[in-house]
């Protein structure tokens, strides 16, 4: 009997292991019937369809009709016809991202694309689609972030874990802007990724706009506009995904998203393939309920990373109200408006900053600072209440003092707000140079704790000061008339010596009219 019980347990282990599979029933568009498998799928599983030549087709399910799985493809269907067999996949897709993904090019699936080695792997697996940080847990935004763009800095100040919508139309700077974020920030890992990019721009963004010295600290997800809906909207989730990962370890990661409505318009697709209906122009409600997760997991994390992201809106005809614009205006913690009146005028980048509002201001900032940005805001606000008067000729100088005032101003603030691509701005010197430029004192705390670190030894010792300048500058005690006297006298000859007249040279102590008028008077308390 146990001879029996043992070869039966011998030719179990000797079958093959058991696989589910169906059938293509029908195919319409990027939608694929499947048949077979229905009671063993759900939405967002992965299979595969085995093609004529025996490639496999990975396939996402998107929904369901009646008993029949509704797939769609990640790449092209050629040799896939009716009757191929479908095989199932992994159930949530998860990637393994590393440090040593770092200065690599990767796609939607993190397979490197840029010819180098394969990646290696990480210890723990991070959902693609994953949900946000619960709200309670999260930490708060933390300090201001230099991007390295003046204008950005000054006005529209983001902090650490904030994330910012950029919106543009085409044609009016967005990926300029996009590459001086990506060099001159002070971020310690950048997580770049461009969804649905010309491929032509790829390689240019890659060599000429960030360098080597930013791929260095860098991941790019790239995914063309020729590549299917689902590998679209996966590489923005494996973007977020990679930046999680580094944001786990502790670093604050700058997320740059190349753009969130090419990722919506690709959810549209997917939506209308499986039968959604449409709603505003042409998208679909999942597009309006995928976009804020997607946008919700960057920010601060539970512990000490954040991901400051800044996500890329492509304005439909310079209309900001459009159902995306207005959907991701509604999400983010602040947005940049890119004006194509200003692209036209040559002043890049064209950011418009009457129109533009990051939420961390006014509390990120000192009072000093807000002072200098309010005043120069409201100027630039009066001149663009008057700007058509203006151009016309039609105002006359003194008719309004604020009116003037902004014209005096207008050209510095304009040339303050402009910045040469290859230029890095420092976040801690630009309200300076705004209160210099609109005549306004201004003492930045951390410039002057700088300055007095850099003194010398040397510089702060008395032994570089002239013995005979210290002894003559050593105040007599009270009463002393002699001791006073012999101080004046040796003050007064130290004086002449240091300040001798040349002989050739001539003092003018009378200035002419004009000169006295151009003069401005010292304060009483000084020399």
């Amino acid at each position: 009997m146990n001879e029996i019980l043992e070869q039966a347990i011998d030719g179990v282990s000797r079958l093959s292991d058991l696989r589910l599979y169906g059938r293509v029933k029908a195919i319409q568009g990027m939608l694929v019937e499947i048949e077979g498998l229905g009671a063993c799928l759900s939405v967002g599983d992965r299979c595969h369809l085995e093609a004529r030549n025996h490639t496999p087709v990975p396939c996402e399910i998107v929904g369901f009709r009646d008993d029949r799985a509704l797939a769609m493809p990640f790449g092209p269907l050629e040799g896939v016809g009716l009757g191929c067999r479908a095989t199932i996949g992994e159930s949530q897709p998860v990637a393994f991202p590393d440090n040593g993904w770092l200065g690599r090019v990767i796609s939607a699936f993190g397979d490197p694309i840029d010819g180098g080695p394969s990646l290696p792997k990480g210890p723990a697996a991070y959902p693609l689609n994953a949900s946000p940080p619960p709200a309670h847990q999260r930490q708060r935004v933390a300090g201001k972030i230099d991007l390295g763009v003046r204008a950005l800095n000054t006005f529209i100040t983001c902090c650490r874990g904030q994330r910012m919508g950029i919106f543009s139309g085409s044609g009016v700077g967005k990926s300029v802007l996009m590459s001086m974020l990506s060099r001159y920030s002070t971020a310690d890992v950048i997580v770049i990724g461009l969804i649905g990019e010309r491929g032509r721009e790829v390689k240019e963004f890659i060599e000429e706009d960030l360098g080597p010295d930013g791929l260095a600290r860098s991941v790019l997800v790239v995914a063309t506009s020729n590549e299917s809906p689902l590998m679209r909207r996966q590489a923005a989730q494996m973007t977020m995904t990679v930046a999680e990962y580094f944001r786990d370890q502790g670093q604050d990661v700058l997320c740059l998203m190349d753009s969130i409505t090419r990722f919506a318009m690709a959810q549209r697709e997917i939506g209308l393939s499986a039968g959604e209906p449409p709603a505003s122009k042409g998208y679909t409600p999942t597009v309006f309920s995928e976009m804020p997760k997607l946008l919700e997991r960057a920010g601060p994390g539970i512990g000490e990373g954040t991901i400051t992201g800044l996500f890329t809106v492509l304005v439909e005809g310079d209309d900001h109200n459009e159902p995306i614009s207005d959907a991701v205006r509604g999400i983010v913690d602040g947005h940049i408006v890119l004006d194509r009146a200003i692209a036209q005028r040559n002043r890049y980048p064209a950011i418009n900053i009457l129109k533009s509002v990051s939420r961390s201001l006014p509390d990120c900032n000192r009072p000093a600072e807000n002072e200098i940005i309010d005043k120069a805001k409201a100027l630039m606000a009066v001149y663009e209440d008057m700007s058509e008067l203006i151009r016309l000729g039609a105002y006359r100088h003194g008719s309004d003092p604020q009116v003037d005032e902004a014209i005096r101003y207008r050209e510095g603030i304009e040339e303050f707000l402009g910045q040469e691509k290859g230029e890095r701005a420092i976040l801690q010197d630009g309200y300076g140079q705004l209160a210099k430029i609109l005549g306004i004192s201004f003492e930045d705390p951390d410039v002057s704790s700088r300055n007095l670190e850099a003194v010398t030894p040397e510089m702060a010792s008395i032994d570089s000061v002239p013995s005979d300048f210290a002894q003559a500058s050593e105040v007599p005690p009270e009463g002393n008339a002699s001791n006073a006297s012999t101080l004046t006298s040796d003050v007064s000859a130290i004086v002449e010596t240091v300040i001798e007249p040349s002989e050739t040279s001539e003092i003018d102590t009378a200035p002419t009219t004009q000169e006295a008028k151009d003069s401005v008077p010292l304060s009483s308390d000084g020399d």
